[in-house]
């Protein structure tokens, strides 16, 4: 049974004593810093990628950059491995819902070429710009190639003659090479809307989807192992259903946010979820901000960018003020939590 106030705002939040932690504060600015340097790269090339794109677009301070990565390189990487966890989860559940090479292998295709057509930004930080951003990222490439190679030469144990040697490693490789040329037909990603990006300032055309690819990709994995004619009934098989996408991380919701992401303001934000109604001084007392000028200058910052708002009748009639999270607000002070509820 739901309990009666369960869809009220601040219904089953956490206790007082369970307010946004520094730790946890840090690694929502590490979330927010990958999603960026994400978006960057994506949009301007690795190239371009510097330290003071990235803590612009993220919405914090270089020392909290640097607090967290030792330069642009490692956040990069973080990145990088970032994006292709999220590949690998969305892929791993189609492939595991299989049984058999074959079957494994067409549902793992389909769910990666969705997934790069519904996030164009992984497609390009993961196909094309991995290979110009240096060594120590190419060898976190060489391990997941050796992943798909792995995977594909199982197609072995349903092989009617002996594959060559190199089979997976050819397969993998052209399999790679055709959506890296699909990537770069397609360009930069381009920047959201009123946001201009250096090296692609106007919208392209709409770019060819990789899910088209699938049959034809496909004849090229199974050619080695199953035969010419095996190969031939892949590229007859209608197009796939797309397959249903995981929600967007919750971390996305941060992204557009015109305000920097301080220890103080995401701790008021966990205040505000945990005791909707508070007075500024209650903000300040649980969020630990001795200043009443500060909390009071930080409230209105927060009003300003439509997270908060303010129920009370405030100075004006002598009452305290009663600030609780907007729906916008909400949606923040959920990525919050749920984007550092593995973090520690």
């Amino acid at each position: 049974m739901t309990p009666r106030n369960a869809n009220k705002p601040g219904a089953g939040r956490r206790s007082g004593s369970e307010v946004l932690p520094r730790e946890r504060v840090s690694e929502v600015q590490r979330a927010r810093m990958l999603l960026a340097a994400r978006q960057v790269v994506a949009q301007e090339g690795y190239a371009r990628m510097s330290v003071e794109r990235v803590v612009a677009r993220a919405g914090v301070s270089r020392k909290t950059f640097y607090d967290l990565f030792e330069n642009r390189e490692d956040c990069f990487i973080e990145a990088f491995d970032d994006a292709i966890d999220r590949v690998a989860s969305v892929v791993r559940e189609a492939y595991d819902s299989q049984t058999g090479w074959r079957d494994r292998m067409r549902a793992g295709l389909a769910s990666v070429l969705g997934l790069l057509d519904d996030e164009p930004e992984l497609r390009t930080v993961c196909v094309v710009e991995a290979l110009a951003a240096g060594p120590r990222v190419l060898e976190h490439r060489t391990r997941v190639l050796r992943a798909l190679i792995a995977a594909v030469d199982e197609g072995r144990s349903e092989a009617k003659k002996e594959a060559p040697p190199l089979a997976a490693e050819g397969v993998v490789g052209a399999v790679l090479a055709v959506i890296h040329a699909r990537a770069l037909e397609s360009g930069p990603v381009p920047a959201p809307e009123g946001r201009a990006s250096a090296t692609s300032p106007h919208r392209r055309a709409a770019p060819k989807p990789l899910s088209d690819l699938q049959g034809a990709l496909m004849g090229m994995i199974v050619l080695p192992y199953l035969g010419a004619a095996a190969a031939d009934r892949e590229l007859a098989r209608p197009a796939p259903k797309r397959p249903k996408r995981p929600a967007p991380r919750a971390g996305d919701a941060l992204e557009g946010l015109d305000m920097r992401l301080t220890y103080r303001t995401l701790r008021v934000l966990s205040v505000l979820a945990q005791h909707p109604g508070a007075s500024n001084r209650l903000v300040a007392e649980q969020a630990g901000v001795a200043d009443q000028g500060q909390v009071s200058k930080l409230l209105m910052r927060l009003a300003n960018l439509g997270l908060i708002e303010n129920g009370g009748d405030g100075h004006t009639k002598g009452a305290p003020n009663a600030w609780r999270l907007t729906r916008r607000g909400l949606d923040v002070e959920n990525a919050i939590r749920i984007d550092t509820s593995t973090a520690v």
